[in-house]
């Protein structure tokens, strides 16, 4: 048998990859329609079109790390009938006018965003059991001003301890304070007070766990059935009922966003500046300390000017001493 001849039919040539052409192009998305962000969980997100239509989304690849959050205004495409079983792309993330982070590791400094577009902050502490933690309400406060947030405190259980009285010096830098219990004769009346709050509005619910978080939602959103639990005896904490942050409808409009028991809220991505700048009458004189002034030393402006009228003196002291007391945990936090 004589060997086989090979000719140029043998060689084997790799095509390529592909035939298709590439292109930088991108989809202009101009069908795409705008939706409100509900929830997020695993993947999947839950939207709002202001026809009310509910849509199950999942952000498009061509968004790459960029996350979406509850409060997030986006452009969806797809599926957007809301039909069972149906699944949209979230196209755009709309620009944020504001958005609630925290620093999850202090060494990384990893932010991490938990909702955006915010026009109230509640920050809601218990009276006792747990009993408040100063440092978390200042941090809840540094975030707020440094967003332009308005904050609020509202304060539960106080049908078992009086308010404590750090919470009071907190009206020196205008932030409102309200009261309130599940177990008042008095509930339903502060139930409607703060409903006439949040109208129109889109507030955020802070806290650590075991304040009463999920019980106010009830009240606020009836047929939300948030889970509540209670405080560990051991270690007087509270146990998380909310896995995730979730945004409710009010009944006269607006929403209410549930978020998870936060115990760690750090603010190492903040500037403290902008802070300050809250408040046009301390920032003015804040201008004219030395350069890196802390705003604690002897040398500070700020202290000639709480003396410069005798008349404003008590406020004004009220007003730079709690204002002193948020910057001391953003300085802690960045030596830290």
């Amino acid at each position: 048998m004589s060997p086989r001849e090979y000719d140029e039919s043998d060689a084997r040539i790799r095509p390529s990859r592909t035939t298709r052409r590439r292109t930088k192009d991108r989809p202009s998305h101009s069908d795409s329609i705008t939706a409100f962000v509900t929830t997020v969980d695993r993947g999947r997100t839950t939207c709002v079109t202001d026809e009310g239509v509910i849509i199950t989304a999942m952000k498009a690849r061509e968004l790459g790390p960029k996350s979406v959050v509850v409060g997030d205004l986006v452009e969806i495409v797809g599926d957007v009938t809301g039909s069972e079983g149906s699944l949209a792309r979230i196209v755009v993330v709309n620009e944020r006018t504001n958005s609630l982070s925290r620093t999850v590791d202090d060494v990384a400094r990893v932010e991490r965003t938990i909702v955006a577009n915010i026009d109230q902050l509640l920050i809601v502490v218990a009276s006792a059991n747990p009993e408040p933690r100063r440092g978390l309400i200042d941090r809840f406060l540094v975030s707020a001003f440094h967003e332009s947030i308005k904050p609020m405190i509202i304060v539960t259980k106080v049908d078992i301890s009086p308010v404590p009285e750090f919470i009071q010096e907190y009206k020196a830098l205008g932030v409102d304070i309200i009261t309130t219990s599940s177990k008042t004769e008095s509930r339903t009346e502060d139930i409607a007070a703060i409903l006439d709050i949040l109208d129109d509005k889109i507030s955020v619910l802070v806290g650590h766990s075991g304040v009463g978080k999920s019980t106010l939602i009830n009240d606020l959103v009836p047929n939300s059935d948030r889970m509540t639990g209670d405080v560990n005896d051991v270690t007087g904490r509270g146990r998380h009922t909310s896995s995730s942050a979730i945004a409710l409808p009010l009944e006269n409009g607006g929403w209410i966003i549930d978020t998870p028991g936060i115990r760690a809220f750090g603010l190492s991505h903040l500037n403290k500046d902008r802070v300050i700048e809250s408040f046009p009458d301390i920032y003015q004189v804040s201008q004219t300390c030395m350069p890196n002034c802390s705003h604690h030393e002897i040398s500070c402006s700020l202290n000639p000017w709480i003396e410069s009228d005798p008349a404003l003196q008590v406020e004004r002291l009220r007003r730079v001493t709690s204002l002193r007391s948020l910057l001391e945990v953003k300085l802690a936090e960045d030596e830290g």
